[in-house]
């Protein structure tokens, strides 16, 4: 067990997480959706080649899709499928909680982002969240006091040994 890298020990079914959301805006809500994907797409994500960093949840005829995801098509994809990486794909909620959301995009400031990407019972899930935009006052002071807590913990740690 020594031997092996950091990817190899991560044991958790998380494919992709977005940490930059966290960083950019106050998450108020968070809400699991299915994702409605193609073979190929789904071959890509077994591979970890997807990217959700700069894409958003928008609400389009009373369905919710997610925006500007980038999935990377596989050297070994087949020849008659002409994948987009980028294509717009839809998200997989019951009607009560997409009406929810919906009321909660119409306040002022909200929006719906994409946190964290995982794997459950062999189906791809999307963990999304309500968020309002953080001010950069707001963004320093949670560096402070990520910056503290690091620093708590290894002054703990040296009064252990």
């Amino acid at each position: 067990m020594a031997g092996k890298s950091k990817k190899t020990k991560i044991s958790s079914n998380t494919i992709v997480l977005n940490k930059k959301a966290r960083h950019d805006y106050f998450i108020e809500q968070t809400l699991e959706a299915g994702l409605s994907l193609e073979g190929w797409e789904v071959k890509s994500l077994r591979q970890n080649k997807v990217q959700i960093k700069e894409s958003y949840v928008i609400l389009k005829n009373r369905e919710l899709f997610l925006f500007g995801a980038h999935i990377s098509a596989l050297q070994s994809a087949s020849t008659h499928v002409n994948p987009d990486p980028t294509r717009t794909r839809k998200l997989l909620l019951n009607r009560l909680e997409i009406n929810r959301l919906r009321e909660k995009i119409e306040q002022k400031g909200a929006t719906v982002v994409p946190l964290k990407m995982y794997w459950k019972r062999g189906r791809v899930k999307l963990e999304i969240g309500v968020a309002k935009g953080k001010k950069s006052h707001d963004k320093r002071q949670d560096i402070k006091s990520r910056d503290w807590q690091r620093d708590k913990q290894r002054a703990l740690k040296e009064t252990n040994r």
